[in-house]
């Protein structure tokens, strides 16, 4: 995670490989693996972890991503959370990341600049329906 966002990242790599993992693990499996894999999630509820990123100018092709990988990431985290048990420590920092993902991304989805105009509102479909999610 350090790497990211190199600059124009509209998906993380490192959640996307997680979400993935959620996928096609067992629940108890999924949290294993997610401790050795992101081992800086943690379950301190004062923690902040993985802080939205701002586009300098969403009206720059390849900076407007940054608003994508707003909207990508909280999906992600979302699916991720769905993937660990129901008492996991984790849950409150991955959630309370999610939601501020979701925040800014959300604002972002304006249409005032084509450069994310055209193709935010895609990622916000999968976010605001949880496509890939369970239903609870």
């Amino acid at each position: 995670m350090a790497y990211e966002p190199s600059g124009e990242d509209f998906l993380s790599p490192c959640l996307g490989e997680a979400d993935v993992m959620r996928r096609v693990l067992p629940i108890p499996e999924f949290a294993s693996w997610l401790r050795a894999f992101l081992p800086q999630i943690s379950s301190k509820r004062s923690d902040a972890w993985l802080q939205p990123v701002v586009s300098p100018d969403p009206s720059d092709p390849k900076l407007a991503h940054l608003d994508g990988l707003n909207l990508s990431r909280a999906w992600m985290l979302e699916g991720i959370a769905e993937g660990l048990p129901k008492g996991d420590k984790r849950l409150p920092t991955i959630l309370a990341a999610a939601e501020e993902h979701k925040r800014a991304g959300l604002a972002a989805v304006t249409g005032k600049h084509y450069e994310g105009g055209h193709w935010l509102g895609s990622f916000a479909v999968y976010l605001v329906t949880g496509r890939g999610i369970a239903q609870k």
